[in-house]
Protein backbone atom coordinates (compact mmCIF):
# COMPACT_ATOMS: atom_id res chain seq x y z
CA UNK A 1 0.00 0.00 0.00
CA UNK A 2 1.63 3.40 -1.46
CA UNK A 3 0.89 6.18 1.21
CA UNK A 4 1.69 9.79 1.03
CA UNK A 5 3.74 12.21 3.83
CA UNK A 6 1.87 15.16 4.67
CA UNK A 7 3.37 18.39 6.55
CA UNK A 8 0.80 19.80 9.18
CA UNK A 9 -0.66 23.08 8.44
CA UNK A 10 -1.21 26.05 10.97
CA UNK A 11 -3.89 28.34 10.75
CA UNK A 12 -1.88 31.01 9.78
CA UNK A 13 -0.56 29.01 6.57
CA UNK A 14 2.95 28.23 8.09
CA UNK A 15 4.38 24.67 8.05
CA UNK A 16 4.97 22.77 11.62
CA UNK A 17 8.07 22.74 13.05
CA UNK A 18 8.08 19.60 13.66
CA UNK A 19 8.04 18.23 10.10
CA UNK A 20 11.15 20.90 9.11
CA UNK A 21 12.85 19.39 12.23
CA UNK A 22 12.20 16.01 10.82
CA UNK A 23 13.64 16.88 7.35
CA UNK A 24 16.68 18.48 9.04
CA UNK A 25 17.73 15.77 11.13
CA UNK A 26 16.92 12.98 8.18
CA UNK A 27 19.00 15.18 5.76
CA UNK A 28 21.94 15.18 8.58
CA UNK A 29 21.79 11.24 9.84
CA UNK A 30 22.18 10.71 5.98
CA UNK A 31 25.74 12.06 6.44
CA UNK A 32 26.32 9.76 9.19
CA UNK A 33 26.86 6.16 9.13
CA UNK A 34 26.64 5.04 12.79
CA UNK A 35 23.12 5.33 12.70
CA UNK A 36 20.87 2.56 11.29
CA UNK A 37 18.25 3.18 8.74
CA UNK A 38 15.48 1.40 10.52
CA UNK A 39 16.40 3.90 13.64
CA UNK A 40 15.57 6.82 11.60
CA UNK A 41 12.62 5.54 10.16
CA UNK A 42 11.30 4.49 13.22
CA UNK A 43 11.76 8.73 14.36
CA UNK A 44 10.26 9.89 11.65
CA UNK A 45 7.36 7.70 11.95
CA UNK A 46 6.74 8.85 15.56
CA UNK A 47 7.19 12.35 14.54
CA UNK A 48 4.39 12.06 11.58
CA UNK A 49 1.57 9.92 14.05
CA UNK A 50 2.11 13.00 16.33
CA UNK A 51 0.82 15.21 13.42
CA UNK A 52 -1.76 13.31 12.08
CA UNK A 53 -2.90 13.11 15.63
CA UNK A 54 -2.92 17.00 15.57
CA UNK A 55 -4.80 17.08 11.86
CA UNK A 56 -7.57 14.45 13.15
CA UNK A 57 -8.05 16.89 16.14
CA UNK A 58 -8.48 20.10 14.50
CA UNK A 59 -10.79 18.01 12.15
CA UNK A 60 -12.81 17.14 14.82
CA UNK A 61 -13.61 20.84 15.92
CA UNK A 62 -13.89 22.02 12.50
CA UNK A 63 -16.28 20.08 9.90
CA UNK A 64 -13.99 21.40 6.82
CA UNK A 65 -11.72 19.29 5.91
CA UNK A 66 -7.82 19.79 6.00
CA UNK A 67 -5.96 21.62 4.03
CA UNK A 68 -2.54 20.24 2.11
CA UNK A 69 0.56 21.97 1.43
CA UNK A 70 -0.88 23.71 -1.78
CA UNK A 71 -4.17 24.88 -0.06
CA UNK A 72 -6.49 22.58 -1.53
CA UNK A 73 -8.32 19.52 0.64
CA UNK A 74 -7.34 15.92 0.17
CA UNK A 75 -9.12 14.19 -2.10
CA UNK A 76 -9.14 10.84 -0.23
CA UNK A 77 -8.85 9.49 3.44
CA UNK A 78 -5.28 7.98 2.13
CA UNK A 79 -3.14 10.69 1.58
CA UNK A 80 -3.95 11.07 5.61
CA UNK A 81 -2.14 7.41 6.08
CA UNK A 82 1.30 7.25 7.91
CA UNK A 83 4.08 5.43 6.48
CA UNK A 84 5.54 1.62 7.81
CA UNK A 85 8.68 1.80 9.34
CA UNK A 86 9.72 -1.46 7.48
CA UNK A 87 9.60 1.20 3.92
CA UNK A 88 12.56 0.98 1.93
CA UNK A 89 15.29 3.47 1.56
CA UNK A 90 13.88 4.37 -1.96
CA UNK A 91 10.53 5.10 -0.87
CA UNK A 92 11.79 7.57 2.00
CA UNK A 93 13.77 9.49 -0.62
CA UNK A 94 10.92 9.67 -2.88
CA UNK A 95 9.33 11.59 0.38
CA UNK A 96 11.48 13.44 0.61
CA UNK A 97 11.62 15.14 -3.20
CA UNK A 98 7.69 15.67 -2.64
CA UNK A 99 8.09 17.31 0.61
CA UNK A 100 10.75 19.43 -1.19
CA UNK A 101 8.09 20.25 -4.37
CA UNK A 102 5.10 20.91 -2.13
CA UNK A 103 7.40 23.63 -0.35
CA UNK A 104 8.37 25.27 -3.67
CA UNK A 105 4.07 25.34 -4.08
CA UNK A 106 3.81 26.59 -0.99
CA UNK A 107 6.22 29.69 -1.41
CA UNK A 108 4.44 30.64 -4.69
CA UNK A 109 0.97 30.33 -3.20
CA UNK A 110 -0.61 33.84 -3.92
CA UNK A 111 -1.72 35.71 -0.53
CA UNK A 112 -5.62 35.96 -0.06
CA UNK A 113 -6.96 39.44 -0.65
CA UNK A 114 -10.14 39.69 1.91
CA UNK A 115 -11.18 42.99 0.04
CA UNK A 116 -11.14 45.42 -3.09
CA UNK A 117 -7.79 47.02 -2.76
CA UNK A 118 -9.17 50.38 -4.52
CA UNK A 119 -11.96 50.75 -1.98
CA UNK A 120 -11.88 53.16 0.85
CA UNK A 121 -13.85 52.04 3.60
CA UNK A 122 -13.32 55.05 5.86
CA UNK A 123 -16.39 56.23 3.57
CA UNK A 124 -19.88 55.53 4.13
CA UNK A 125 -23.10 55.56 2.03
CA UNK A 126 -24.86 58.80 3.43
CA UNK A 127 -28.40 56.98 3.68
CA UNK A 128 -29.79 56.15 7.06
CA UNK A 129 -29.50 52.54 8.02
CA UNK A 130 -27.21 51.41 4.88
CA UNK A 131 -24.17 49.10 5.28
CA UNK A 132 -22.59 50.10 1.56
CA UNK A 133 -23.21 47.30 -0.04
CA UNK A 134 -24.37 46.67 -3.37
CA UNK A 135 -25.21 49.36 -5.97
CA UNK A 136 -27.81 50.38 -8.53
CA UNK A 137 -26.22 48.85 -11.50
CA UNK A 138 -25.65 45.83 -9.97
CA UNK A 139 -22.11 46.43 -11.28
CA UNK A 140 -20.33 47.09 -8.04
CA UNK A 141 -20.02 45.60 -4.54
CA UNK A 142 -20.15 48.77 -2.81
CA UNK A 143 -21.50 52.48 -3.24
CA UNK A 144 -20.61 55.68 -1.24
CA UNK A 145 -23.08 58.03 -2.56
CA UNK A 146 -26.98 58.58 -2.59
CA UNK A 147 -27.45 58.47 -6.19
CA UNK A 148 -26.24 54.44 -6.60
CA UNK A 149 -28.07 53.28 -3.00
CA UNK A 150 -30.28 50.59 -3.44
CA UNK A 151 -31.88 51.25 0.13
CA UNK A 152 -32.60 54.68 -1.18
CA UNK A 153 -34.11 53.74 -4.55
CA UNK A 154 -36.50 50.89 -2.01
CA UNK A 155 -34.38 48.19 -3.54
CA UNK A 156 -32.37 45.63 -2.01
CA UNK A 157 -29.05 44.48 -3.45
CA UNK A 158 -30.15 41.70 -4.75
CA UNK A 159 -32.88 43.22 -6.97
CA UNK A 160 -30.84 45.62 -8.41
CA UNK A 161 -28.09 42.41 -9.82
CA UNK A 162 -31.14 40.88 -10.96
CA UNK A 163 -33.58 42.69 -13.23
CA UNK A 164 -37.22 42.64 -12.73
CA UNK A 165 -39.37 41.00 -14.93
CA UNK A 166 -40.91 44.75 -16.21
CA UNK A 167 -37.24 46.15 -16.62
CA UNK A 168 -36.38 42.63 -18.84
CA UNK A 169 -39.47 43.61 -21.11
CA UNK A 170 -38.79 47.25 -21.25
CA UNK A 171 -35.22 46.17 -22.71
CA UNK A 172 -36.44 43.65 -25.01
CA UNK A 173 -39.15 46.47 -26.55
CA UNK A 174 -36.56 49.07 -27.19
CA UNK A 175 -34.07 46.83 -28.68
CA UNK A 176 -36.90 45.86 -31.00
CA UNK A 177 -37.50 49.98 -31.57
CA UNK A 178 -33.94 50.42 -32.43
CA UNK A 179 -33.85 47.68 -34.80
CA UNK A 180 -35.36 50.26 -37.45
CA UNK A 181 -32.24 52.21 -37.16
CA UNK A 182 -30.96 53.51 -40.72
CA UNK A 183 -27.11 52.11 -41.54
CA UNK A 184 -26.42 55.46 -42.88
CA UNK A 185 -27.78 58.46 -44.91
CA UNK A 186 -28.62 58.09 -48.64
CA UNK A 187 -26.63 60.36 -51.09
CA UNK A 188 -29.57 63.03 -51.40
CA UNK A 189 -29.75 62.75 -47.34
CA UNK A 190 -26.21 64.02 -46.72
CA UNK A 191 -26.49 66.58 -49.47
CA UNK A 192 -29.33 68.08 -47.86
CA UNK A 193 -28.05 67.91 -44.73
CA UNK A 194 -23.80 69.46 -45.98
CA UNK A 195 -26.64 72.31 -47.96
CA UNK A 196 -28.20 73.45 -44.47
CA UNK A 197 -24.97 73.17 -42.56
CA UNK A 198 -23.70 75.43 -45.53
CA UNK A 199 -26.63 77.69 -45.07
CA UNK A 200 -26.92 78.30 -41.55
CA UNK A 201 -23.41 77.46 -39.99
CA UNK A 202 -23.80 77.56 -35.92
CA UNK A 203 -26.68 79.71 -36.18
CA UNK A 204 -28.64 76.73 -36.76
CA UNK A 205 -29.25 72.78 -35.12
CA UNK A 206 -27.86 70.72 -37.70
CA UNK A 207 -30.77 68.05 -38.92
CA UNK A 208 -31.44 65.30 -36.66
CA UNK A 209 -33.66 63.02 -38.88
CA UNK A 210 -32.33 59.74 -40.57
CA UNK A 211 -29.10 59.71 -37.98
CA UNK A 212 -30.36 57.38 -35.31
CA UNK A 213 -33.94 55.60 -34.05
CA UNK A 214 -37.11 57.51 -34.05
CA UNK A 215 -36.87 56.12 -30.49
CA UNK A 216 -33.38 57.78 -29.74
CA UNK A 217 -34.54 60.98 -31.47
CA UNK A 218 -37.67 61.51 -29.43
CA UNK A 219 -35.59 60.63 -26.32
CA UNK A 220 -33.40 63.38 -27.23
CA UNK A 221 -35.93 66.01 -28.39
CA UNK A 222 -37.71 65.48 -24.69
CA UNK A 223 -34.30 65.49 -23.00
CA UNK A 224 -33.80 68.75 -24.64
CA UNK A 225 -37.01 70.54 -24.23
CA UNK A 226 -37.01 69.21 -20.13
CA UNK A 227 -33.53 71.17 -19.60
CA UNK A 228 -35.33 74.22 -21.76
CA UNK A 229 -38.04 74.17 -19.14
CA UNK A 230 -35.88 74.24 -16.17
CA UNK A 231 -33.20 77.00 -17.35
CA UNK A 232 -37.06 79.09 -17.87
CA UNK A 233 -37.83 78.49 -14.72
CA UNK A 234 -34.39 79.67 -12.92
CA UNK A 235 -34.39 82.62 -15.33
CA UNK A 236 -37.68 83.79 -14.30
CA UNK A 237 -36.52 83.30 -10.78
CA UNK A 238 -33.49 85.73 -11.45
CA UNK A 239 -30.95 83.04 -10.03
CA UNK A 240 -29.57 82.76 -13.63
CA UNK A 241 -28.98 85.12 -16.33
CA UNK A 242 -28.06 84.49 -19.83
CA UNK A 243 -25.21 82.19 -20.49
CA UNK A 244 -24.23 82.98 -17.22
CA UNK A 245 -21.80 80.66 -14.52
CA UNK A 246 -20.32 79.07 -17.87
CA UNK A 247 -16.67 80.29 -17.23
CA UNK A 248 -15.71 78.59 -13.22
CA UNK A 249 -12.22 79.34 -13.28
CA UNK A 250 -9.57 81.30 -15.43
CA UNK A 251 -5.74 80.27 -15.22
CA UNK A 252 -3.83 83.35 -14.95
CA UNK A 253 -0.30 83.73 -14.21
CA UNK A 254 0.41 80.93 -11.44
CA UNK A 255 -2.70 81.53 -9.96
CA UNK A 256 -6.44 79.54 -10.83
CA UNK A 257 -9.08 82.12 -10.17
CA UNK A 258 -12.67 81.74 -9.42
CA UNK A 259 -15.25 83.92 -11.56
CA UNK A 260 -17.62 85.66 -10.04
CA UNK A 261 -19.81 86.91 -13.29
CA UNK A 262 -20.44 86.32 -16.61
CA UNK A 263 -18.36 87.59 -19.55
CA UNK A 264 -19.20 87.80 -23.24
CA UNK A 265 -16.52 85.82 -24.35
CA UNK A 266 -16.88 83.90 -27.55
CA UNK A 267 -19.16 80.64 -26.88
CA UNK A 268 -16.72 78.28 -28.10
CA UNK A 269 -14.37 79.48 -25.21
CA UNK A 270 -17.42 80.34 -22.82
CA UNK A 271 -18.58 76.80 -23.23
CA UNK A 272 -15.33 75.22 -21.94
CA UNK A 273 -15.93 76.49 -18.34
CA UNK A 274 -11.91 77.11 -17.64
CA UNK A 275 -9.99 79.49 -19.50
CA UNK A 276 -6.54 79.63 -19.69
CA UNK A 277 -5.18 83.45 -20.20
CA UNK A 278 -1.58 84.72 -20.71
CA UNK A 279 -1.08 87.59 -17.74
CA UNK A 280 1.34 89.46 -20.11
CA UNK A 281 -0.66 90.16 -23.62
CA UNK A 282 -4.47 88.37 -21.80
CA UNK A 283 -4.85 86.32 -24.92
CA UNK A 284 -7.09 83.83 -23.70
CA UNK A 285 -6.94 80.15 -25.24
CA UNK A 286 -8.65 76.70 -25.41
CA UNK A 287 -5.93 74.34 -23.51
CA UNK A 288 -2.71 74.37 -20.84
CA UNK A 289 -0.92 73.12 -23.97
CA UNK A 290 -1.86 76.07 -26.35
CA UNK A 291 -0.78 78.64 -23.22
CA UNK A 292 2.62 77.01 -22.58
CA UNK A 293 3.20 77.05 -26.47
CA UNK A 294 2.26 80.79 -26.22
CA UNK A 295 4.30 81.39 -23.10
CA UNK A 296 7.55 79.61 -24.81
CA UNK A 297 7.26 82.40 -27.47
CA UNK A 298 5.28 85.76 -26.10
CA UNK A 299 7.72 88.56 -26.14
CA UNK A 300 5.68 90.61 -24.04
CA UNK A 301 6.73 91.11 -20.70
CA UNK A 302 4.45 94.69 -19.48
CA UNK A 303 1.72 95.88 -20.77
CA UNK A 304 1.73 97.92 -24.29
CA UNK A 305 1.80 102.20 -23.72
CA UNK A 306 4.04 104.40 -21.93
CA UNK A 307 5.25 103.59 -18.06
CA UNK A 308 3.56 106.97 -16.54
CA UNK A 309 5.19 105.78 -12.97
CA UNK A 310 7.37 104.16 -11.35
CA UNK A 311 8.54 103.51 -7.44
CA UNK A 312 9.86 100.60 -6.41
CA UNK A 313 8.08 97.45 -8.05
CA UNK A 314 4.92 99.65 -8.33
CA UNK A 315 4.60 100.86 -12.39
CA UNK A 316 1.77 102.30 -14.00
CA UNK A 317 0.76 102.18 -17.80
CA UNK A 318 -0.98 104.14 -20.23
CA UNK A 319 -2.68 101.84 -22.60
CA UNK A 320 -4.39 104.42 -25.72
CA UNK A 321 -7.93 102.46 -26.30
CA UNK A 322 -7.38 103.49 -29.83
CA UNK A 323 -3.97 102.20 -30.59
CA UNK A 324 -4.25 98.86 -28.57
CA UNK A 325 -7.39 98.00 -29.34
CA UNK A 326 -6.56 94.06 -28.75
CA UNK A 327 -4.87 94.37 -25.36
CA UNK A 328 -8.13 96.85 -24.06
CA UNK A 329 -10.84 94.21 -25.51
CA UNK A 330 -9.19 91.59 -23.32
CA UNK A 331 -8.46 93.84 -20.50
CA UNK A 332 -12.51 94.38 -20.34
CA UNK A 333 -13.62 90.67 -21.37
CA UNK A 334 -11.12 89.59 -17.80
CA UNK A 335 -12.33 92.27 -15.52
CA UNK A 336 -16.04 91.55 -16.45
CA UNK A 337 -15.53 88.54 -15.07
CA UNK A 338 -14.99 90.01 -11.79
CA UNK A 339 -17.87 93.19 -12.10
CA UNK A 340 -21.01 92.80 -12.34
CA UNK A 341 -22.20 96.77 -13.87
CA UNK A 342 -19.47 97.01 -16.43
CA UNK A 343 -20.86 96.97 -20.00
CA UNK A 344 -18.25 97.86 -22.39
CA UNK A 345 -16.24 95.28 -23.83
CA UNK A 346 -15.51 96.49 -27.52
CA UNK A 347 -15.73 99.99 -28.06
CA UNK A 348 -12.60 101.10 -26.28
CA UNK A 349 -11.03 103.69 -28.90
CA UNK A 350 -12.44 106.38 -26.72
CA UNK A 351 -10.73 105.42 -23.55
CA UNK A 352 -7.50 105.48 -22.10
CA UNK A 353 -6.59 102.41 -19.83
CA UNK A 354 -4.39 102.82 -16.75
CA UNK A 355 -2.65 99.73 -15.16
CA UNK A 356 -0.82 99.02 -12.79
CA UNK A 357 1.63 96.23 -12.22
CA UNK A 358 4.06 94.34 -10.08
CA UNK A 359 7.74 93.60 -11.30
CA UNK A 360 9.82 90.78 -10.54
CA UNK A 361 12.34 88.64 -12.21
CA UNK A 362 9.71 87.14 -14.70
CA UNK A 363 8.26 90.68 -16.29
CA UNK A 364 5.26 93.03 -14.80
CA UNK A 365 2.04 91.31 -13.17
CA UNK A 366 -0.98 92.90 -13.60
CA UNK A 367 -2.14 93.74 -10.17
CA UNK A 368 -5.30 96.17 -11.41
CA UNK A 369 -6.70 98.81 -13.56
CA UNK A 370 -8.98 101.82 -14.35
CA UNK A 371 -9.85 103.34 -17.51
CA UNK A 372 -11.36 106.69 -17.99
CA UNK A 373 -12.85 108.54 -20.76
CA UNK A 374 -10.62 111.09 -23.16
CA UNK A 375 -13.05 113.95 -23.19
CA UNK A 376 -15.49 113.38 -19.82
CA UNK A 377 -18.24 116.10 -20.14
CA UNK A 378 -19.08 115.47 -16.27
CA UNK A 379 -15.68 115.70 -15.48
CA UNK A 380 -15.29 111.85 -14.58
CA UNK A 381 -11.97 110.66 -13.80
CA UNK A 382 -12.85 107.06 -13.65
CA UNK A 383 -15.06 104.68 -15.88
CA UNK A 384 -14.12 101.63 -14.69
CA UNK A 385 -11.96 100.14 -12.01
CA UNK A 386 -10.56 97.08 -11.06
CA UNK A 387 -8.04 95.15 -8.31
CA UNK A 388 -7.71 91.46 -9.46
CA UNK A 389 -8.97 88.99 -6.58
CA UNK A 390 -5.44 87.80 -5.56
CA UNK A 391 -4.44 91.41 -4.54
CA UNK A 392 -7.55 92.64 -2.80
CA UNK A 393 -7.16 93.50 0.85
CA UNK A 394 -3.61 94.40 0.37
CA UNK A 395 -4.07 98.13 -0.31
CA UNK A 396 -3.64 98.31 -4.29
CA UNK A 397 -7.25 99.20 -4.15
CA UNK A 398 -6.76 102.18 -2.78
CA UNK A 399 -3.51 102.82 -4.15
CA UNK A 400 -5.57 102.86 -8.12
CA UNK A 401 -7.71 105.75 -6.29
CA UNK A 402 -5.57 107.99 -5.58
CA UNK A 403 -3.57 107.95 -8.56
CA UNK A 404 -6.91 108.67 -10.66
CA UNK A 405 -6.97 111.25 -8.32
CA UNK A 406 -3.44 112.46 -8.82
CA UNK A 407 -4.52 112.52 -12.61
CA UNK A 408 -7.15 114.91 -11.90
CA UNK A 409 -4.84 117.48 -9.83
CA UNK A 410 -2.48 117.68 -12.63
CA UNK A 411 -5.27 118.03 -15.19
CA UNK A 412 -6.45 120.72 -12.38
CA UNK A 413 -9.74 119.06 -12.12
CA UNK A 414 -12.49 118.30 -10.20
CA UNK A 415 -12.88 114.43 -10.33
CA UNK A 416 -15.90 111.71 -9.70
CA UNK A 417 -16.00 107.66 -10.38
CA UNK A 418 -18.86 107.02 -12.87
CA UNK A 419 -21.61 105.61 -11.30
CA UNK A 420 -23.22 103.27 -10.25
CA UNK A 421 -19.86 101.45 -8.67
CA UNK A 422 -19.94 97.88 -7.70
CA UNK A 423 -20.62 96.88 -4.20
CA UNK A 424 -16.76 96.93 -3.65
CA UNK A 425 -16.01 99.94 -5.27
CA UNK A 426 -18.30 101.68 -3.44
CA UNK A 427 -16.69 100.25 0.10
CA UNK A 428 -13.05 101.44 -1.37
CA UNK A 429 -14.82 104.79 -2.25
CA UNK A 430 -16.16 105.71 1.15
CA UNK A 431 -13.17 104.72 2.64
CA UNK A 432 -10.73 106.78 0.39
CA UNK A 433 -12.88 110.03 0.91
CA UNK A 434 -12.81 109.14 4.74
CA UNK A 435 -9.63 108.92 4.97
CA UNK A 436 -8.69 111.82 2.89
CA UNK A 437 -11.15 114.20 4.65
CA UNK A 438 -9.83 112.74 8.03
CA UNK A 439 -6.42 114.16 6.97
CA UNK A 440 -7.38 117.00 5.80
CA UNK A 441 -8.97 118.04 9.10
CA UNK A 442 -5.80 116.62 11.09
CA UNK A 443 -3.74 119.54 8.97
CA UNK A 444 -6.55 122.07 9.12
CA UNK A 445 -5.55 125.28 11.48
CA UNK A 446 -8.23 127.92 10.12
CA UNK A 447 -11.15 128.10 12.17
CA UNK A 448 -13.55 128.68 8.72
CA UNK A 449 -13.97 125.61 6.33
CA UNK A 450 -15.38 125.57 2.83
CA UNK A 451 -16.29 122.38 0.90
CA UNK A 452 -15.20 123.99 -1.71
CA UNK A 453 -11.70 124.70 -0.75
CA UNK A 454 -11.60 120.91 0.65
CA UNK A 455 -12.76 119.92 -3.26
CA UNK A 456 -9.97 122.27 -4.95
CA UNK A 457 -7.08 120.98 -3.01
CA UNK A 458 -8.06 116.77 -3.11
CA UNK A 459 -9.69 116.99 -6.19
CA UNK A 460 -12.42 115.33 -4.74
CA UNK A 461 -16.04 116.13 -6.18
CA UNK A 462 -18.41 118.64 -3.62
CA UNK A 463 -21.19 115.92 -4.34
CA UNK A 464 -18.76 113.12 -2.72
CA UNK A 465 -17.29 115.13 0.20
CA UNK A 466 -20.58 116.44 1.56
CA UNK A 467 -21.90 112.57 1.33
CA UNK A 468 -19.01 111.61 3.06
CA UNK A 469 -18.91 114.29 5.57
CA UNK A 470 -23.16 113.21 6.13
CA UNK A 471 -21.95 109.85 6.81
CA UNK A 472 -19.57 110.45 9.33
CA UNK A 473 -22.08 112.93 11.35
CA UNK A 474 -19.95 115.79 10.62
CA UNK A 475 -22.16 117.94 8.81
CA UNK A 476 -24.77 119.79 11.06
CA UNK A 477 -27.62 122.29 9.64
CA UNK A 478 -28.01 124.91 12.64
CA UNK A 479 -29.52 128.34 11.97
CA UNK A 480 -30.04 128.03 8.66
CA UNK A 481 -26.38 127.23 8.08
CA UNK A 482 -24.45 123.96 7.55
CA UNK A 483 -22.15 123.55 9.87
CA UNK A 484 -18.91 121.40 8.92
CA UNK A 485 -18.21 119.80 12.80
CA UNK A 486 -14.53 118.80 13.62
CA UNK A 487 -14.61 115.37 15.45
CA UNK A 488 -11.70 114.89 17.38
CA UNK A 489 -12.64 111.31 18.37
CA UNK A 490 -12.58 110.32 14.70
CA UNK A 491 -9.53 111.71 13.92
CA UNK A 492 -7.54 110.07 16.75
CA UNK A 493 -9.22 106.88 15.79
CA UNK A 494 -7.62 107.77 11.96
CA UNK A 495 -4.06 109.05 13.41
CA UNK A 496 -4.00 105.78 15.73
CA UNK A 497 -4.66 103.30 12.50
CA UNK A 498 -2.09 105.75 10.84
CA UNK A 499 1.11 104.73 13.40
CA UNK A 500 -0.36 101.12 13.64
CA UNK A 501 0.15 100.90 9.88
CA UNK A 502 3.46 102.62 9.98
CA UNK A 503 5.47 102.85 6.53
CA UNK A 504 3.83 101.25 4.01
CA UNK A 505 5.07 101.42 0.36
CA UNK A 506 1.31 101.10 -0.31
CA UNK A 507 0.81 105.15 -0.66
CA UNK A 508 1.49 106.96 -4.35
CA UNK A 509 4.25 109.91 -4.48
CA UNK A 510 3.25 112.23 -6.52
CA UNK A 511 7.13 112.82 -7.44
CA UNK A 512 7.07 109.20 -9.33
CA UNK A 513 4.91 110.65 -11.79
CA UNK A 514 6.16 111.51 -15.48
CA UNK A 515 2.60 112.49 -17.30
CA UNK A 516 1.61 115.41 -18.78
CA UNK A 517 -2.43 115.42 -20.05
CA UNK A 518 -3.12 114.24 -23.34
CA UNK A 519 -3.98 116.82 -25.97
CA UNK A 520 -7.34 117.99 -26.40
CA UNK A 521 -8.29 116.95 -22.67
Amino acid sequence: HETTITRSIGSDGTEDSDSSAEREQTNSSESDGNIPKRQRLTRASTRLSQSSQDLKRAADHDESPPLTPTGNAPSSESELDISSPNASHDESTAKDQANRDSDKDLSHRPKRRRCHETYNFNMKCPTPGCNSLGHLTGKHERHFAVSGCPLYHNLSADECKTPTLKQSRYKEQVSEMRKGRNSGLQKEQKEKHMEHRQTHSNTREPLLENITSEYDLELFRKAQARASEDLEKLRIQGQITEGSNMIKTILFGRYELDTWYHSPYPEEYARLGRLYVCEFCLKYMKSQTILRRHMAKCVWKHPPGDEVYRKGGISVFEVDGKKNKIYCQNLCLLAKLFLDHKTLYYDVEPFLFYVMTEADNTGCHLVGYFSKEKNSFLNYNVSCILTMPQYMRQGFGKMLIDFSYLLSKVEEKVGSPERPLSDLGLISYRSYWKEVLLRYMCNFQGKEISIKEISQETAVNPVDIVSTLQSLQMLKYWKGKHLVLKRQDLIDEWKAKEIKRGHSNKTIDPSSLKWTPPKGT
